[in-house]
């Protein structure tokens, strides 16, 4: 069946770097989008990245542009998001996401409910 784990969570400090790890099972990287979203309690679930595997088309949020980057390694089933400058207001937990659609949509590829399956989440601390 479909799976998606993360991994690499942890405490750092500001301005430090982590790299998350979102392994997936059970389908194709090659006809999916993968995305990385991050919640903190109280507020809505956000969309932070996400890239359609089959042409490396990807997405960030503003406020992640310029210091997190995603990537994959297919032979691996991964998909990885690199995370740099890390701030306090970066604190929360990030889940990877998939959706069966081949080419991500500009306008809805931050939107939750696009996505049909999720990982467990991994807790991101920044704090000095």
């Amino acid at each position: 069946q479909v799976q998606l784990v993360e991994s690499g969570g942890g405490v750092v400090q500001p301005g430090g770097s982590l790299r998350l790890s979102c392994k997936t099972s059970g389908f194709n990287l090659d006809y999916v989008t993968i995305a990385w979203f991050r919640q903190v309690p109280g507020k809505e679930r956000e969309g932070l990245s996400c890239i359609s595997i089959s042409d490396g088309t990807s997405y960030y949020a503003d406020s992640v542009k310029g210091r997190f980057t995603i990537s994959e390694d297919n032979a691996k089933n991964t998909v990885y998001l690199q995370m740099h400058n890390l701030k306090s207001e970066d604190t929360a937990v990030y889940y990877c996401a998939m959706n069966y659609r081949r080419r991500a949509s500009g306008r809805t590829w931050n939107h939750s409910l696009v996505y049909d399956y999720w990982g467990q989440g991994t807790q991101v601390t920044v704090s000095s």
